[in-house]
């Protein structure tokens, strides 16, 4: 494209070629103007004028990166100044990325391997997630088998389930890191990562049942043909798992289920009634985690999808592509081989894979909270008011200081308990985390709902519009509260915290 001048932009008025100047490069808008969602006057307004401040009040940069096509030049002599991302690049924006992934920052806990993953992962994410988790956040439609195979081949499937020897002589992501290599800082980034796509409805949906229940044959399946055939065939992405505990008579009141699954006379199968509710992938799944009441105990067990399995959806105040579903078991036959730990022990198996489950959550929120502080630091710093940038105002740099207060503090919290995680086993983690991860979890939901708060007041009308500047707000402020609920309320946590800490205190008065 040729160099323009002003002057030839400035003849550029008419209906027949309309032209305006955004950040030093020529648009024609000529063709756009019956198309572009503010009508066609706003773009008469800036007909031959120079548009950059008057856009960026209104709009993500991303807006001209979806209309490149309509540009026709840049100015002689001018450089646009705008940074044009690329595809797996970090934030420039301060405090837009974790410390550990600024450049004037060091941390202790992660090394090349951990760098190469995260730069693999974000560009997986934008390549193939974002574009399809935006557009199903919106219609309600599942995720696409075409991009749970894209993930099986990569081994993102394989990789939610954390580290272990599942891992090992698997190509990661094209070979960003070995699967000897992947920790739970590894873990940490693929979470993070993923929350990237910026649709939490779809969040829930793509795996997230599986995250929270393969986990658990990994762990406790006692037939090691029934565990090898069901990793792999989840693995690959060729079938569909999910956790089903939960019910309308018991939540985080485990001990309350009322689910049932009598053992046969010749103790060859059970027999499995009731009901479970809000379970995440269910209404897709083949395979049900299922916690059940046992003859004087509670017990899990691994249900195939068959005849008696009836499943269907939930409304809920966040997107049908999460599959949020009801499940009935109705006289459901299933072999005793599928029994998961011990008979009566299974509050032991739901309780320790619950630790898992909180942690990837906390992932999840804190990146989420990051993503909003980095919205608002945009906006702030480019939206006029009064002839001045918003931030230029007191009282909202008092509130960005609060929400980066509450973004890194809850991220180094998550940090330090990754970092025990690494140097514990699977028991100690249930034994001395279960109560620091149950308070970090409340701690950082409970920062969601102070940064929402402020980032909706921050964003005015935007922050309650679904599309533009403030979808992201938009958004978060109207699902932030799932993380709150999903894998334990906060009440439930903060007492879970508290009475394991009771466990440790001595027993002589202090």
């Amino acid at each position: 494209m040729a160099p323009l001048t002003r002057e030839e932009v400035a003849k550029h008025t008419s209906d027949e070629g309309l032209w305006t100047i955004v950040d030093h490069k020529v648009y024609d808008v000529s063709d756009f103007q019956d198309a572009h969602p503010g009508g066609s006057v706003v773009l008469r307004q800036f007909a031959g004028k120079d548009a950059t401040q008057a856009f960026y009040n209104l709009h993500r940069h991303e807006v001209l990166e979806q209309y490149s096509k309509l540009c026709v030049g840049t100015i002689e002599g001018e450089t646009p100044e705008v940074i044009d991302p690329q595809v797996g690049d970090l934030s420039s924006v301060p405090y837009g990325e974790a410390l550990w992934l600024t450049p004037q920052f060091t941390s202790p806990y992660y090394n090349s391997a951990h760098r190469s993953l995260r730069k693999a992962m974000r560009t997986f994410v934008e390549t193939h997630i974002k574009p399809e988790a935006q557009e199903k956040e919106e219609s309600g439609e599942y995720i696409s088998q075409e991009l749970i195979d894209k993930m099986a081949e990569a081994n993102i499937l394989a990789m939610r389930m954390g580290p272990g020897k599942h891992l090992h002589n698997r190509k990661l992501l094209d070979g960003a890191i070995d699967g000897k290599d992947f920790d739970f800082f590894s873990d940490l980034i693929i979470n993070q990562e993923l929350v990237r796509a910026n649709a939490r409805g779809f969040q829930d949906g793509n795996m997230a049942g599986m995250s929270i229940s393969l986990s658990v044959i990994i762990q406790w399946a006692n037939d090691e043909e029934l565990k090898k055939r069901v990793t792999e065939e989840v693995f690959s992405g060729q079938k569909k798992i999910c956790l089903a505990v939960t019910e309308a008579f018991a939540g985080s009141d485990v001990a309350g289920i009322q689910t049932t699954a009598k053992l046969s006379d010749d103790g060859s199968h059970y027999i499995v009634n009731g009901t479970k509710k809000w379970i995440s992938n269910a209404v897709w799944s083949d395979y049900f985690v299922t916690g059940c009441r046992t003859d004087g105990g509670f017990s899990v067990l691994l249900v195939e999808k068959q005849e008696g399995v009836n499943t269907r959806t939930i409304r809920t105040s966040y997107s049908a592509a999460a599959a949020t579903s009801f499940i009935e078991f109705d006289n459901v036959k299933v072999p005793a081989k599928n029994l998961l730990g011990k008979e009566k022990q299974g509050f032991t198996v739901i309780m320790s894979n619950f630790n898992h489950e909180r942690w990837m959550i906390v992932c999840w929120v804190c990146q989420w909270n990051r993503t909003v502080l980095e919205e608002c630091l945009k906006w702030t710093n480019q939206r006029m008011v009064f002839g001045k940038p918003l931030v230029s105002q007191p009282v909202i740099r008092q509130k960005l200081a609060r929400m980066i207060t509450l973004v890194e503090s809850a991220q180094a919290w998550l940090e330090q308990i990754t970092y025990q995680m690494n140097h514990m086993s699977y028991q100690d983690q249930a034994k001395h985390l279960s109560g620091p991860i149950a308070l970090l979890k409340t701690y950082s939901t409970r920062c969601s709902q102070e940064i929402a708060d402020d980032a909706t007041n921050m964003f005015g009308g935007r922050g309650l519009t679904a599309t533009g500047m403030g979808k992201v707000i938009e958004h978060f402020q109207r699902v932030y509260k799932f993380d709150a609920i999903l894998g334990g309320a906060e009440e439930v946590m903060n007492d879970l915290g508290v009475r394991q800490a009771m466990r440790f205190m001595p027993n002589s008065k202090l």
